[in-house]
């Protein structure tokens, strides 16, 4: 039987970590804080960005959240962001992604303070993490290793595959991993046989925000699966695609109509050893890591890390 690795109770367990550090820290006259700036009004990045400002008040940490008009431009965005660049206050800065069509988003996130860029986007971060030195690792991979290292399943020596290469999910990660001893391949929807790397992979990353990318015959039995993709079912088709059968899921369907599906095709977790389920699996580790690295920043910018 398959372990189902259960990302909510290892966020959990980030996150008291994050309030023992917040009350050590407010020992020291120190109270990190995050600003979160959301543009227009989608109701996904409100319900997302309301969640983030929520956790830092339960852990302690002080937030704000700014909200500019929709018709905001990217001078004006360059302004906000310049100015918490300067306060002293504010740890870490969070940009809402996506922002409007005439905002440019490139510009916009390097201009970020890279001791502030808490999301780990910004070129400075990258490259350091790619180094090996200190730096602000993206949320979401730096929440896939806790996963592993938290759960007891080992990476030094284990081949990676990971299966997509944005800037965001797979080229960190896979640096991350690296970093960690495992022997990494980078696969995408261009790669040849796809299936025929994957079958060797004994941590097998799912990145690349396709529902069901990854059939169950693409896994090797036993392998430990990451399912970092969050994909929307909103047609019966492509519900009984892959929940045909499914009492549970058909309830809370015909209910929301619609439903949630990873990258990995909820048949080939049969043939895993463990693997994080969608949802409740890497996604809670986001936020979580989010205020973790709020926190790292705050003690990086006073010499404490």
């Amino acid at each position: 039987m398959p372990r189902v690795l259960d990302g909510a109770t290892i966020a959990a367990a980030i996150k008291q970590e994050v309030t023992e550090e917040v009350r050590a820290l407010a020992a020291q006259g120190i109270r990190p804080g995050l600003a979160a700036v959301l543009v227009g009004h989608v109701p996904a990045s409100e319900i997302y960005v309301r969640s983030k400002v929520q956790t830092c008040a339960e852990l302690g940490l002080f937030s704000e959240l700014i909200t500019p008009p929709d018709t905001v431009t990217t001078e004006e965005m360059l302004d906000i962001v310049a100015a918490l660049n300067d306060r002293d206050d504010i740890d870490g800065i969070l940009i809402q992604l996506p922002l409007p069509k005439q905002v440019d988003t490139k510009a916009l996130l390097d201009a970020v303070s890279p001791s502030k860029d808490v999301d780990g986007f910004h070129p400075v971060n990258a490259g350091r993490l790619q180094a090996g030195r200190p730096a602000l690792a993206p949320c979401t991979p730096a929440g896939v290793i806790e996963i592993l290292k938290r759960s007891n399943l080992p990476i030094s020596g284990q081949h990676a595959v990971v299966v997509g290469r944005s800037d965001i999910v797979g080229k960190p990660v896979a640096m991350l991993l690296l970093h960690q001893n495992a022997t990494v391949t980078i696969c995408h929807s261009k790669t040849r046989d796809l299936g025929a790397v994957t079958r060797e992979a004994d941590i097998l990353v799912a990145a690349i925000g396709r529902p069901g990318f990854i059939e169950p015959e693409m896994v090797k039995a036993g392998a430990t699966l990451i399912d970092v993709g969050i994909n929307r079912l909103t047609t019966r088709e492509e519900f009984d695609r892959f929940f045909a059968g499914d009492a549970k899921r058909e309830a809370a369907f015909a209910k929301r109509g619609s439903t949630i599906v990873g990258d990995v095709h909820p048949k080939a977790f049969e043939r895993a050893g463990a693997y994080t389920p969608v949802p409740g699996g890497v996604g809670p580790l986001t936020i979580a890591m989010l205020m973790s690295n709020t926190v790292r920043a705050a003690k990086m910018r006073r010499g404490l890390d």
